[in-house]
């Protein structure tokens, strides 16, 4: 018998979390929303995700689902599917809430929670970031996170493909 944390506990679709995220701007936290693929969830993946984490006091993740990153990368991707992918990340501590997307962007998920702080790897632009501009007139902020080098999924593939 498990006495584990259900690991679909973190996982919401955009209605039940916007409630949620207003209970917990009523009780001053602040929001951090970051998005990404996680594919095959490696160190760079996980420092970035705690990076992002101490910006604020609750992290949620907007995850791309299959169909999405099958669009943005190729029908060979993702290599793992998505409720795995929201269980990895789920596993994580400091990861407080997932919500899947299967538009090209985050958009409207970032237009509905409106996060306290909006952030991403720093290999972006402020400018160029997909909701910069409604979280900054909504008083947000947007943040560049450094990440570590030579970690990607991409990497991983192509080493395991040249074994």
């Amino acid at each position: 018998m498990s006495h584990h944390k259900n690991l679909n506990s973190k996982i919401y679709n955009l209605d039940i979390l916007t409630t949620k995220v207003e209970q917990w701007k009523k009780n001053g936290n602040k929001i951090v929303f970051t998005n990404g693929c996680f594919d095959i969830i490696h160190r760079g993946h996980i420092e970035l995700l705690a990076s992002t984490a101490d910006l604020g006091d609750k992290l949620i993740v907007g995850l791309n689902s299959d169909l999405s990153i099958q669009k943005l990368k190729g029908k060979d991707r993702p290599i793992v599917d998505e409720e795995s992918r929201a269980i990895l990340l789920s596993a994580l501590s400091f990861v407080d809430a997932i919500v899947l997307f299967s538009e090209d962007t985050p958009l409207k998920i970032i237009s509905t929670l409106l996060p306290n702080v909006l952030a991403k790897g720093g290999d972006y632009e402020i400018e160029t970031i997909v909701g910069h501009e409604i979280v900054q007139q909504n008083g947000g902020k947007v943040k560049l996170v450094s990440f570590l080098n030579g970690f990607s999924s991409t990497n991983i593939i192509e080493k395991i493909k040249n074994l």
